[in-house]
């Protein structure tokens, strides 16, 4: 790896010591920008619970499991949906601007590309769902990156595992903490697809061209460690990055959000990249979310 490269890394060399310590990137960077973190935090509560609860519970009043439920959504349900809008603002921010911007992107096979137009749907997807939820946007509509994404293919490849591996922490979170069956199960679902982008970031690391870096054969993620990518999918279940509440997520984002936290994570804050919703085309109607039922 040349010195450039080691400079786009996510990880540079010099801090590789301290991974022990550190298990992940987005824990040391949310670390340093804890103030910015707070400020994230406070912006949770911006939904209605009762407007919230009203567009939940307006289908399939029937499903017996849920009987209980139909009320109001909790203040933590509010939390969990509020941040999961905001990670799918950046998801759909980051593959719009691989798709429009990166310059490997026109190199790689069309297949590669094909899964990439597709993620940037169902991103997309995720986020208009959310939305119709809390009845609310994201409060963060910018964001900021690390150096050099989209122009170097590894610091793009590297940040994009790291963020499926904190969106399927989240959304795992959900699943833990949403006080109804359907939540819990829609969270699940969404963490699925979540999946399927990381093995999806994993396997482009070999079809990157030459003139792009490629290819890469290892990617790092969120836990800090550089992984081979053969197999891509290398996971036999899910990695909760060890989150129990949805403030973990929370603070992991905050260097994607708050000029104070992306500056002491060494990211770029010279320019930000604003979240550009549309309306969403999924690539298949059997795939499309139907109800909370699941069917």
């Amino acid at each position: 790896m040349n010195e450039t490269s080691d400079r786009t890394n996510l990880i540079p060399a010099s801090t590789q010591a301290q991974l022990s310590d550190r298990r992940s990137f987005l824990r040391k960077a949310s670390l340093a920008g804890a103030t910015g973190a707070l400020a994230l935090t406070g912006l949770l509560d911006v939904a209605s619970a009762k407007t919230a609860a009203r567009n939940l519970t307006s289908s399939d009043h029937d499903h017996d499991e849920d009987r209980d439920n139909d009320k109001e959504l909790r203040h933590e349900d509010i939390e969990i949906l509020v941040a999961a809008e905001i990670a799918e603002a950046l998801a759909v921010t980051t593959y719009s601007n691989i798709i429009g911007t990166a310059p490997f992107f026109g190199r790689l096979p069309n297949d590669d590309q094909g899964y990439l137009l597709g993620a940037l749907q169902e991103e997309m997807s995720h986020y208009a769902l959310e939305q119709s939820v809390t009845d609310k946007p994201s409060p963060f509509t910018s964001f900021f990156y690390p150096k050099d994404m989209f122009l170097s293919a590894e610091t793009t490849l590297n940040t994009l595992v790291t963020l499926e591996d904190a969106f399927i922490a989240a959304y795992l979170v959900g699943v833990r903490n949403f006080s109804s069956t359907r939540l819990r199960v829609t969270a699940a679902r969404i963490m699925g697809i979540e999946s399927d982008h990381r093995t999806l970031a994993r396997v482009l690391g070999p079809d990157v061209a030459a003139q792009d870096g490629g290819p890469i054969p290892t990617i790092t993620g969120a836990q800090g460690v550089a992984e081979s990518v053969a197999p891509p999918n290398n996971n036999g279940y899910e990695r909760t990055l060890c989150w129990t509440k949805i403030e973990q997520a929370v603070r992991a984002l905050t260097p994607f959000v708050d000029i104070t936290a992306a500056k002491a994570a060494g990211f770029d804050v010279s320019k930000s990249f604003p979240f550009e919703p549309f309306t969403p085309k999924l690539p298949n109607p059997l795939g499309d979310f139907i109800s909370f039922k699941g069917c």
